[in-house]
């Protein structure tokens, strides 16, 4: 579990690509402290395993199902990338809670520059504008932001000066992929509504009567 809030910027010194795979060696600093292998590290927002560590960096294993998901596939070599540890029970939670499973990926179409901040609208699956809602939270690359307003086809969110030194964000531009992960509890609750509508549909149903076997039993079928 992780809080969305970056402690790297890294950079990817080596890509190996198997078949339906990656191994990414990144170079870190800050985060190589207490890290050890096995230790899982969020890389853009994907929670990763560390399969080897060195006094320069690091080294993940990218899944077939994890490249499907992300935008993994077009990073290459000397690409920057956010980097954050998972939480720690006694550290204060600042962001809000990513899992660092990556639900889709959506696509840059705007960035506007208002004052301080630079606001930036992103494209995405229609299943994951239904789980955004205004002033809610989304994870973008692991960081955790707000949404400021979402429509029926993107949503907008806004990086103050602090974030965008931070992290990679604005190094992006127009037509880049980025990953997102929407909020947990957005999740649930949407799971919760289907079911429950599943089963009041069900039980209307059954209490209408008309059964397969009562249309079969009475000539309707």
């Amino acid at each position: 579990m992780f809080t969305g809030l970056i402690e790297e910027i890294g950079k990817i010194k080596r890509i190996a690509k198997g078949s339906r795979s990656y191994q990414y060696s990144i170079e870190a600093k800050l985060i190589l402290d207490d890290l050890k292998i096995g230790d899982s590290v969020s890389t853009d927002g994907a929670c990763l395993t560390v399969v080897e560590k060195n006094a320069s960096g690091f080294t993940v294993d990218i899944m077939e199902e994890t490249v499907k998901r992300t935008n993994f596939s077009q990073l290459k070599i000397g690409d920057s990338i956010n980097l954050e540890r998972a939480l720690k029970l006694s550290d204060r939670l600042g962001g809000h809670l990513v899992s660092g499973h990556i639900d889709g990926i959506g696509k840059i179409t705007k960035i506007q520059k208002v004052d301080i901040a630079n606001l930036i609208h992103i494209e995405a699956p229609q299943e994951i504008l239904n789980q955004l809602i205004q002033k809610g939270s989304v994870a973008i690359d692991g960081i955790s932001l707000t949404v400021i307003e979402v429509s029926d086809r993107d949503f907008q969110i806004g990086i103050i000066p602090h974030t965008a030194k931070e992290t990679t964000l604005l190094n992006k531009g127009i037509g880049d992929l980025v990953n997102l992960e929407t909020d947990l509890m957005g999740k649930y609750i949407q799971r919760f509504l289907r079911q429950e509508s599943t089963e009041k549909t069900t039980q209307a149903k059954k209490s209408s009567g008309l059964t397969m076997d009562f249309l079969t039993a009475n000539g309707y079928i």
